[in-house]
């Protein structure tokens, strides 16, 4: 059986192939997904220094860990495997300022042109009706929503993610929740 080029693999062979130390096959995972990454790290994070420290971090972790990917045998994928190593690095990009005592670095809670995309891409995935109540929720509940369920982030987490007050996350969890609940019934 003929081995597929880098260029031929889906993301998750090229993680396989990563493992394996397979330099091309990382190289092209990383061409293929940094865009996207960095501009989802843009969204929760102003800061380019931090976005470029935690690109550079995630894709080390990419390096060292690729053979730790459950991939589809868990029901994961490895665009989320990545982004969970991402997120995981903002987190605690984030905590080492707030240990440094400087400011919160400034989170971008509007969304965006490049939002766009991605609220389009996530309405197809996730169907219609649910992707038009996520697209109609407020901003600030909708930045709460996906850090704490798309991106599997804990209340802590978020919280360090986006500034905020652990009580004001779990409020607009609950807020954001209800709102799609009286939007999907």
């Amino acid at each position: 059986m003929k081995q597929l080029s880098p260029e031929d693999a889906d993301e998750e062979h090229l993680v396989r192939r990563t493992a394996q130390g397979d330099r091309a096959a990382f190289e092209e995972l990383y061409r293929r997904t940094s865009p996207w990454l960095a501009v989802r790290l843009r969204r929760r994070c102003a800061d380019e220094q931090i976005v470029a420290e935690v690109m550079q971090e995630t894709f080390l972790a990419v390096w060292r860990a690729a053979a730790s990917f459950a991939g589809a045998a868990t029901g994961g994928s490895a665009v989320g495997w990545l982004w969970t190593i991402a997120a995981r690095r903002l987190v605690d990009a984030f905590r080492r300022r707030a240990h440094h005592a400087q400011p919160p670095p400034e989170v971008v809670l509007d969304v965006a042109p490049a939002a766009a995309a991605e609220d389009e891409l996530l309405s197809a995935t996730i169907g219609d009706e649910v992707g038009t109540a996520l697209r109609d929720l407020a901003p600030e509940l909708r930045a709460v929503l996906q850090a704490m369920v798309l991106d599997g982030l804990t209340v802590r987490e978020t919280a360090l993610l986006l500034g905020l007050p652990e009580g004001t996350v779990k409020t607009r969890a609950r807020r954001a929740r209800i709102a799609m609940r009286e939007a999907l019934s």
